[in-house]
């Protein structure tokens, strides 16, 4: 590993992180003997490729985990990429539980990593189109028909703020646990805003 490669803001994370430090500088090694570039987004290592988002390294309570930014084009011949969570369209994960997994898996690290890279260089988007038009709840088009200018903040929202809004209302089993989560967060939407934010 090259330690002029190395970004300090990286180092400063790996001395914080105490669960899976030893697993992180792995992970870290592997990926900075590859053609990538080392940063830190969203508070976590980021590899990136021509200025594109390609691996992630973040950790959890049960596992850390390689996360692949456009895991969904990644052919799987070993079955070792996970969606987290079945509202994940895009990205993949590759976990982990202990420093002996990943250094077993080194090769099919490497293997996924320049793939990875591969969909950069070749400028492969994931379809968002599959699967984006949810249902909106009849409690929100009521309040759509109330509020017109909710109507028109929500449908000025990216793709993807409207779409968490709908799985969050639509979630809810009674109704009116449906209109409660939209009347708590009209003044979010009415901001521009997503429900996390």
């Amino acid at each position: 590993m090259s330690e002029s490669r190395q970004n300090p803001q990286v180092d400063a994370l790996l001395e914080r992180e105490i669960r899976w430090r030893d697993e992180f500088r792995k992970l870290r090694e592997i990926l900075l003997d590859l053609p990538l570039e080392e940063t830190v987004k969203w508070g976590q290592p980021c590899y990136t490729h021509g200025g594109k988002n390609v691996v992630l390294i973040h950790g959890f309570k049960e596992y850390c985990a390689l996360l692949f930014f456009k895991g969904a084009l990644l052919d799987d011949p070993h079955g070792v990429l996970v969606r987290q969570t079945e509202t994940v369209r895009a990205a993949r994960q590759m976990r982990f539980t202990s420093l002996e997994e990943i250094e077993a898996r080194q090769p099919i690290i490497r293997d996924y990593v320049h793939r990875a890279i591969a969909i950069e260089e070749a400028g492969l988007k994931v379809d968002f189109s599959k699967g984006r038009d949810l249902p909106v709840p009849d409690e929100l088009e009521q309040k759509f028909a109330e509020m017109p200018a909710l109507r028109a903040a929500f449908e000025a929202l990216t793709p993807g703020r409207r779409r968490a809004y709908l799985l969050y209302f639509s979630r809810a089993k009674r109704p009116a646990t449906r209109l409660a989560r939209i009347q708590r967060s009209i003044p979010r939407i009415m901001e521009g805003k997503g429900p996390n934010e």
